[in-house]
């Protein structure tokens, strides 16, 4: 069964204080240099510089390596899913895993309507006929309003992923949302990932395996042919390549 959490409320160091310990942690950590930090190094400095009730994993449910690397040096921490209404039985499914198999919290975020409402007020089909629309208001939207429970958060980003992501930091000051953005797995390949997930016996999306390394909501995702771009099964077939949660 799904059970939905609040985020946990806190106390937050102003957004100048924050914004400056993204720099330097950025700096500390060698990012995008010969010297970068290990994902586990990231997570350490993390660990040593924030309370676990601060901190946010933000995944998609199509592995759980990034919750897992997170919770090895912050166990209980909050792992938020967006929970769109339109996901894969198969991300729910994984979802379920996650809570049960590893030392998280999993937040479900939610929109503020429901996906009939959505139909009522904008027409059926939105993902189609507007998809960035969609986006925003069952996913950045909602992201944003949870985030301000805390004062840093965790995302999978992989610069190999997309050309869009070639030059992600480690460690950035998250403007838009106000606090500071951490991608640990920045360098990883997909298979780094795999292989991670593999050796730790976490859970990953049967999608995956499937033809699926990037899972999004169903009606929007494709599997992927190979040679294809990772992300070549989101959105096919129109020019958005991004949901909008990291621009």
């Amino acid at each position: 069964m799904t059970v939905s959490l609040a985020p946990r409320a806190q106390t937050h160091r102003g957004a100048d204080a924050l914004h400056a310990l993204a720099e330097a942690g950025n700096a500390q950590l060698g990012s995008l240099t010969d010297h970068e930090a290990s994902p586990e190094a990231v997570v350490r400095w993390v660990a040593e510089n924030f309370s676990t009730d601060a901190v946010a994993v933000a995944c998609s449910m199509a592995d759980a390596a990034l919750p897992h690397l997170v919770a090895a040096q912050l166990p209980g921490v909050d792992v938020l899913f967006l929970d769109t209404g339109y996901h894969f039985a198969e991300t729910r499914h994984t979802r379920d895993e996650v809570q049960r198999a590893l030392d998280v919290r999993v937040v479900d975020v939610l929109p503020e309507q429901t996906v009939a409402e959505q139909d009522t007020a904008f027409g059926e089909k939105l993902y189609a006929r507007d998809p960035g629309l969609c986006c925003a208001r069952r996913k950045v939207e909602p992201l944003h309003d949870a985030l301000a429970g805390y004062e840093v958060w965790f995302t999978g980003v992989r610069r190999e992923e997309a050309p869009t992501r070639t030059r992600t930091p480690l460690v950035a000051w998250d403007e838009r949302n106000g606090l500071v953005k951490v991608n640990p797995v920045a360098a990883w390949t997909f298979d780094d990932l795999l292989g991670y997930a593999g050796a730790h016996a976490v859970p990953v999306n049967l999608l995956v395996a499937n033809g699926y390394p990037s899972i999004g909501c169903e009606p929007c995702t494709r599997p992927v042919a190979p040679g294809e771009d990772p992300r070549a099964g989101r959105w096919a077939g129109l020019s958005k390549t991004e949901c909008g949660l990291h621009l």
